[in-house]
């Protein structure tokens, strides 16, 4: 039976998104509309059966697509998340568990150092395992003027963004075994950055030049490790000053596609590059961005 064939500028919400704002961080729960995050429209292939899974951000958004997929594809699956996002944790444990799948919530802040130590070797010993990490979670606070833009809030950016990246894979390597894979997850922003967006834009810069040169470094171990460039894509990270509140309703509106992308999306990139079919690419960021180019 053939598949249904969907108009790209048409499959996901394309009108405009209702003016919305929240508190950092933003629960998924109570956005208008809910991001589709592959609870029901991801379908499995049993392509990472078996599989023992860490993702970063896991409780809404990218991760939480992501997570979902790994789940329905096979996986067992812990996820990390502030501990304010508990309820959006909760739902996606549901899914996956729904899938038949083992879920493990592990709430942390990934600013400290001595914590994404602590969730690296929690989620091996609940998981009884670790064959991939998948570092979703970043933080994202636009600023107009440099001039207010806070030594503070460029510091939490790329602990949060960047050295988490160094502490957990550091955490990591004592439990990855050749075939393992991780993947980063950077942005349009690093090839196209926004005036308003300076310190995320170079911390997603910097996850280009983490993944390529860690690719390199892990290649003889048979680690992979690539990365995912999101362009506009319907997130909490957006309503919680990721974005300015007036530009909400015509987020992603800009991209040759016309609309923002939903995170499941995204999913099957991620899957992808988990997987034995990508069992050649390591180096490599994919974007998914309704047309924008990265390079």
């Amino acid at each position: 039976m053939n598949k249904q064939i969907y108009n790209p500028l048409t499959k996901y919400h394309h009108d405009k998104f209702p003016k919305q704002k929240q508190e950092a961080p933003a629960l998924q729960c109570e956005m208008n509309p809910l991001p589709d995050c592959g609870e029901k429209s991801y379908q499995g292939h049993n392509r990472l059966e078996g599989r023992k899974v860490l993702v970063t951000g896991g409780d809404s958004g990218i991760g939480r697509a992501a997570a979902i997929a790994y789940a329905k594809e096979g996986a067992d699956v812990a996820i990390n998340y502030l501990p304010v996002e508990q309820k959006d944790a909760e739902e996606v444990a549901k899914v996956i568990q729904a899938a038949g799948r083992k879920a493990v919530l592990i709430p942390g802040d990934l600013s400290d150092e001595a914590f994404c130590k602590k969730l690296v070797d929690e989620a091996h010993h609940k998981l009884g395992g670790l064959d991939n990490l998948t570092l979703v979670a970043g933080k994202q606070t636009a600023v107009e003027d440099i001039m207010a833009l806070t030594t503070e809030q460029i510091k939490k950016t790329f602990e949060v963004n960047v050295f988490s990246l160094f502490w957990i894979t550091k955490a990591a390597l004592g439990y990855l075994k050749p075939g393992s894979t991780i993947i980063t997850t950077s942005s349009v922003q690093a090839y196209q950055p926004s005036g308003n967006l300076l310190d995320y834009a170079a911390t997603k810069t910097a996850i280009i030049a983490f993944t390529r040169g860690l690719a390199k470094q892990l290649a003889p171990k048979g680690i992979r490790v690539n990365s995912v460039a999101p362009g506009p894509v319907w997130t909490p990270l957006q309503i919680c000053g990721g974005q300015p509140s007036d530009v909400i309703p015509e987020f992603g509106q800009q991209t040759p596609l016309q609309r923002a992308g939903q995170p499941v999306e995204l999913a099957g990139v991620y899957v992808y590059l988990a997987s034995e079919e990508s069992s050649y690419t390591t180096g490599e960021t994919y974007g998914v961005t309704g047309g924008m180019h990265i390079n």
